[in-house]
């Protein structure tokens, strides 16, 4: 007997949860130099079809469906949302990095990279607080105090994510070209100052030193 199968393809990362994605990469990573057990791992995650179901596809809804999917899987182009609301709660993004909470900055920077993986959720958490006032066009969030709810980032759509993640490497690139030429301009520059810029560069570096891996795997 036919059997109807009804798949939700997604059309943008709007319609794909952090959850999702980090499902999706655990099992793409077990099958890197596979690009048929990749796309059968994103049907699986993104569409919701099972296994089992996937040979039951025609030829023709299975490369329908594919390049619908392969058509949104580059993240480049998601910008940075200021504001994010869950469950009613507005929260915003950190309005001043340079003035973050040194206790902020030690828990971002105790994970080995800033990427979007097992730690990322705990990272949003940190860098997006209850909004406590807006007036024009600046806003302050509420304090950091170390307490993190990092499980509600979980549902939140993918294009949110990307924005945070683009935004750091954006950032990066700019301290790697903007440090040295800084450095050598300021000759007389005292040395203690010069180390620190240099370790903030290197800081950086090591954060982002991978962070396109997960994504060359997915659009291959």
């Amino acid at each position: 007997m036919k059997r109807t199968l009804t798949l939700e393809i997604p059309t943008s990362w709007k319609d794909v949860t952090l959850k999702q994605y980090l499902l999706l990469q655990a099992d793409l990573e077990a099958y890197r130099d596979d690009e048929e057990a990749q796309t059968a791992l994103m049907l699986h995650h993104l569409c919701g079809l099972q296994p089992e179901y996937l040979k039951g596809l025609s030829a023709d809804s299975y490369q329908l469906v594919k390049a619908k999917l392969h058509s949104f899987v580059s993240p480049e182009g998601s910008d940075l949302e200021r504001f994010v609301t869950i469950d009613g709660v507005e929260y915003g993004f950190e309005p001043n990095l340079s003035k973050m909470a040194y206790g902020a900055y030690a828990d971002i920077t105790a994970n080995d990279t800033i990427s979007i993986d097992k730690n990322w959720a705990k990272i949003m958490s940190i860098l997006y607080r209850p909004v406590v006032s807006k007036r024009g066009s600046t806003y302050t969030i509420q304090p950091y105090t170390g307490e993190l709810d990092e499980k509600k980032w979980l549902g939140v759509p993918m294009n949110i994510h990307w924005g945070v993640f683009f935004f750091f490497l954006h950032l990066h690139l700019h301290l790697l070209n903007a440090i040295p030429n800084y450095l050598k301009e300021l000759k007389e520059l005292p040395a203690s100052i010069k180390s620190t810029l240099r370790k903030n560069g290197e800081l950086m570096q090591r954060l982002l030193s991978s962070p396109m891996d997960s994504l060359t795997r997915l659009m291959k």
